[in-house]
């Protein structure tokens, strides 16, 4: 079929991208396969993507294992995805970043490969909310956003711990994600106690301490009202500072200046949290990331939403930006 093949993109002599209507039968000379339904973005609002690193690490590991295969040495390898444009913005960030990690493509010559041919643009990234999208984070700006990282030693495939990273994400665990391994890492706020509050689990500060302390966390920063005490960290022997700023909304340059000061400053890494750790706190370490790294807006946003899906909301993508 001559329009099945222009709707091929090449990344490799052997590895093919494809939108298809319907499910392809595997040949002789070509195996299919698809992800759009093993890994699957969690949504909170209107969001949809993208996937998050644990998901990207698993599906590199296993277009590895394909490429790798002896039954499939001599056959076309074909990652297909559907019509739906938001699981092919998704399945075009995976194949996509396995280019930039493992075939060392710069993010440019992926996308370019991605849009090729006849295949029509795709549906930009949206933040956690109902509200109108006022920030379009593109598939270019998660590839981009990924070669940073991994030039930055952000990330690394080969001694990832994939389990970790989905055992400490879930609520009941801690609900934190490293942005920065040995720097930042964004958690949600703790409550004054731990217990189970209609189903949703709350960790009071001491529930933090072993981890903290086994990752050489030093400082917390609240970016929330105060609902703890903050001298349960400190008699603890960690430093504690509060740079309050309202929900939703963007920090000053007071609060912003004072974050990058105590951040450039601190020995150790540093916990930061607001309310759910999203926001505000996907905010000012993307400051952070944008000053001390150079990464652009669209690559600080990618990369940490990557990390800690739902990060970075409303004006606060283009307070980033601006």
């Amino acid at each position: 079929n001559p329009n099945f093949l222009k709707s091929i993109v090449s990344l490799l002599c052997r590895l093919y991208f494809a939108t298809l209507r319907s499910k392809p039968k595997s040949t002789a000379n070509t195996h299919y396969f698809c992800t759009d339904d093993e890994f699957v973005y969690e949504n909170f609002y209107a969001d949809f993507g993208p996937l998050n690193l644990a998901m990207l690490y698993r599906y590199c590991c296993k277009l590895n294992k394909k490429l790798k295969s002896f039954t499939l040495t001599r056959k076309r390898i074909v990652h297909y995805t559907s019509f739906d444009q938001r699981k092919r913005s998704n399945a075009a960030v995976l194949i996509g970043g396995y280019a930039v990690i493992y075939l060392k493509k710069t993010p440019e010559e992926a996308y370019r490969a991605l849009i090729s041919g006849s295949n029509a643009a795709y549906l930009p990234f949206r933040d956690a909310s109902f509200g109108n999208c006022t920030f379009n984070l593109t598939v270019l700006d998660c590839l981009q956003g990924i070669r940073k990282a991994l030039q930055h030693g952000f990330f690394n495939f080969e001694t990832f711990d994939v389990d970790e990273y989905e055992h400490y994400e879930r609520v009941e665990n801690g609900d934190l994600n490293w942005i920065v391994p040995g720097k930042f890492l964004a958690f949600s706020g703790p409550h004054p106690k731990t217990k189970v509050e209609n189903g949703y689990p709350l960790h009071a500060p001491e529930a933090y301490f072993p981890y903290f302390r086994k990752h050489n966390v030093t400082t917390i920063i609240r970016l929330n009202k105060k609902i703890y005490d903050a001298k349960r960290f400190t008699d603890a022997g960690f430093s504690h500072y509060d740079l309050f700023f309202p929900d939703g909304t963007t920090p000053n340059d007071i609060i912003a200046r004072r974050f990058l000061h105590i951040c450039e400053n601190t020995d150790g890494a540093v916990a930061v949290h607001c309310k759910a750790g999203l926001g505000r706190t996907g905010t000012l370490i993307g400051c952070y990331l944008m000053k001390h790294y150079r990464f652009t807006a669209g690559e600080a946003i990618a990369w940490i939403r990557i990390c800690r899906p739902g990060s970075v909301i409303g004006p606060q993508q283009n307070f980033l930006e601006e």
